[in-house]
């Protein structure tokens, strides 16, 4: 059982389970402090000693009185807890804390930005609509992101729709209607380009109606559609066009900002660059 100031240390293993890993994601302090007591056998007291809460405290937690919503408190569970990098990434943490020498080699493994692979787009749908309506900044990189943003029942639209002074930062990169990319791309996938193009000019006359209410901005890049991201704060979701499946029928990546990871910064950085030489149409 060990006293209250022995350290809680589950096996990795134990931080590996499918409930776990949805409280962990649903920031649901309570279900996670009741895994760790019925997995790790450790007592309300003992959490709380180790998280530097009360016993009290820790008691309103686990039974749904009180809920914890600040980063330094999260960070601190964590600590307290001793979980492994991937646990605090789904609490939507900062790896644990490791060194490396300049110039080493280092096992990636430890360092893990791709946290999950979906089939497609629906099998991730869920957990981006829950990521979305709690996201700062968002970010768009589309075709013409009908099924993503225009559409009232598309993936992120519904999810947009909270009081004025909770709306985040949406930024939406869409494909030039006028440009040789686009016309490259209906061929690619059968359709003509004026009908490809409709849909782009659809999908911003709705996001200039959304702009009305929110902080929103839509770029057109001229660019070969290659990757479809989503970025929600510090988490990017990202799938690929090519000559064979659209983006929404791509795999899915999650991916996590880590501080040695390229991934993240790197899908980030060509994200910044586009919208640095795209024309703003809103």
């Amino acid at each position: 059982m060990g006293t209250a100031f022995d350290p809680i240390k589950l096996p990795d293993s134990a931080w590996q389970n499918s409930q776990i890993e949805t409280a962990l994601q649903e920031r649901n302090i309570g279900a996670v402090f009741r895994y760790v007591q019925h997995h790790g056998g450790a007592s309300q007291a003992r959490i709380g000693a180790q998280v530097g809460m009360t016993q009290g405290r820790v008691n309103e937690i686990i039974n749904g009185r009180r809920a914890v919503s600040r980063l330094d408190v999260f960070e601190r569970i964590a600590d307290g807890l001793n979980m492994p990098s991937p646990a605090r990434q789904l609490l939507g943490l900062a790896p644990r804390r490791e060194t490396r020498s300049p110039g080493s080699a280092f096992d990636l493994a430890a360092f893990p930005e791709i946290v999950r692979v979906y089939s497609d787009q629906a099998a991730a749908a869920a957990e981006i609509q829950r990521s979305t309506r709690s996201a700062l900044e968002i970010d768009v990189l589309a075709v013409r992101g009908l099924g993503l943003l225009a559409l009232r029942d598309s993936l992120l639209r519904p999810q947009l729709d909270r009081g004025a002074n909770t709306r985040p930062r949406l930024r939406v990169l869409l494909l030039h209607p006028e440009s040789s990319a686009l016309r490259q791309r209906a061929r690619e996938i059968g359709e003509s380009p004026e009908s490809l193009a409709s849909g782009v000019l659809l999908a911003e006359a709705q996001l200039r109606d959304l702009a009305a209410v929110g902080q929103v901005e839509v770029y057109r890049y001229r660019t070969l559609p290659v990757w479809r991201t989503i970025r929600l704060d510090n988490v990017v979701y990202v799938s690929a066009f090519d000559r064979d499946w659209e983006g929404h029928q791509s795999a899915t990546y999650k991916v996590l900002a880590t501080p040695y990871g390229p991934l993240y910064r790197g899908w980030r950085r060509q994200y910044e660059a586009m919208v640095a030489e795209a024309e703003q149409v809103i």
